[in-house]
């Protein structure tokens, strides 16, 4: 492959992006979108004035970066759904163009170490997966506050309950008194209830962005309470204790696996500080491994290997509560 075929490549991808970035939306999809604003606008309706409300609570309108990168998406409900778990103010086109950045990035530091073939493979892989992660960790660390926190906002819901105010009004007790991501999704179940949702319909929709058991026993918990009868506040008390017995095995889980993990993490990453440090010392005989294709298959089949040990490794520690 030439250098101009590599200089131009580069640039054609970037030049695409651009233009579908400002591209915008059809003249179509404009019009239909001004009258469906129209309609909610002018409409006397209570659901469309409820539904309206809504938007304004749970997202934002869609960009133009928005709707052209969703127009390359094949499922652009589940990134915005991982997008909204995290619990920042992202958008589908911001993490588009970052992205896009990431691997343009990537792409001209490998070629500027002469390394064209694979910076082509290697650049819009880091540009796809390198967001994915970021977005990934942000999310496990906030389900691990969300979690950390749920016993105590449980049993701030049973002091509320046993003091005889509604539960409705306990969530916005807990919403408002309870700080980081519990307090923020239970004031989002307010929300949603106070424009009309009903209380099953808010919780579920919680859980369902949330993704973990813990709010699910609770939303079943609400659910089941609530067609049979009894005391709501000696079951969600119950709930409590069992999360927090979940929560300390897990700790324990962790304590007695620690060991295991970062002999897997030691073991895992020489290959590949030994491979910086020498080719930070003799780059040509290193570059071996890019050129000569036994030594690519070695390598590759090396990969492979580990990959299969790590993920083996990753199956004997990980265990369901």
């Amino acid at each position: 492959m030439s250098p101009l075929i590599l200089l131009l490549l580069p640039a054609a991808m970037t030049l695409g992006l651009l233009v579908m970035a400002f591209a915008g939306p059809s003249t179509q999809k404009a019009t239909d979108r001004r009258l469906a604003a129209l309609r909610v606008r002018h409409t006397a309706v209570v659901t469309n004035t409820v539904e309206a409300q809504m938007r304004r609570i749970t997202g934002r309108s869609a960009t133009r970066a928005d709707l052209a990168v969703m127009r390359l998406l094949p499922n652009e409900a589940e990134l915005k759904k991982r997008l909204a778990a995290t619990g920042r103010n992202w958008t589908v086109g911001q993490y588009g163009m970052v992205a896009a950045g990431v691997a343009a990035v990537t792409f001209l530091l490998l070629l500027l170490k002469g390394l064209g073939l694979f910076a082509v493979i290697i650049g819009p892989l880091v540009g796809l997966l390198l967001p994915h992660i970021v977005v990934g960790k942000l999310i496990q660390r906030r389900l691990a506050a969300f979690t950390a926190k749920f016993p105590d906002a449980i049993e701030l819901l049973v002091r509320g309950l046993r003091s005889g105010l509604p539960i409705s009004e306990t969530m916005q007790v807990v919403g408002a008194e309870v700080p980081g991501p519990v307090g923020e999704e239970f004031r989002a179940v307010a929300d949603r209830m106070r424009i009309g949702r009903s209380m099953d319909v808010a919780l579920q929709e919680t859980a369902d962005r949330l993704g973990t058991p813990e709010f699910q026993f609770f939303v079943i918990t609400i659910s089941i309470q609530r067609e049979t009868g009894g005391n709501l506040a000696e079951t969600l008390q119950n709930l409590a204790t069992v999360l927090r017995q979940r929560g300390q095995m897990k700790l324990k889980i962790k304590a007695m696996s620690s060991e295991s993990k970062a002999s897997a993490y030691i073991v895992g990453s020489l290959p590949f500080v030994v491979f910086g440090l020498i080719y930070a010392i003799n780059p040509p005989y290193m570059q071996s491994f890019f050129i000569d294709p036994r030594l690519m298959i070695a390598g590759g089949g090396g990969l492979i290997w580990m990959s299969l040990g790590a993920f083996i490794m990753s199956r004997m520690v990980n265990f369901e509560i």
